[in-house]
């Protein structure tokens, strides 16, 4: 049985995953940016990374990510802690993920 804090888990990931990279017809759990979520009481923290350093749409995808997840009932705040290590690399996608670039001519 999920325990309720699973249940809060998977809805903050299924969030994340409606939020799409502005650059790449990919969401953010798709592509492997999302490295790990932590619900405490009222507060989503959040572990991130981006696909390069200097990505140019870094501020926007973190305000992107603040106000879906600030919808979500039972959310009052949004800490996010940007990462460098590990690196992002494509491995870290998700089939899916994959399959989507795939479908846009990209190779993966």
């Amino acid at each position: 049985m999920i325990s309720e804090m699973g249940r809060e888990e998977a809805r903050i990931w299924s969030a994340l995953a409606e939020i799409n990279d502005p650059e790449m017809p990919i969401n953010l759990v798709d592509l492997g940016v999302v490295y790990g979520v932590a619900l405490e009481d009222r507060t989503v923290r959040l572990r991130l990374t981006f696909t390069a350093m200097g990505c140019p749409a870094s501020d926007m995808i973190i305000a992107d990510i603040r106000e879906r997840l600030l919808a979500e009932p039972g959310i009052d705040e949004v800490a996010i802690d940007v990462v460098w290590d590990p690196p992002w690399s494509s491995s870290r996608m998700t089939a899916d993920g994959r399959d989507a670039l795939r479908a846009w001519g990209l190779s993966v």
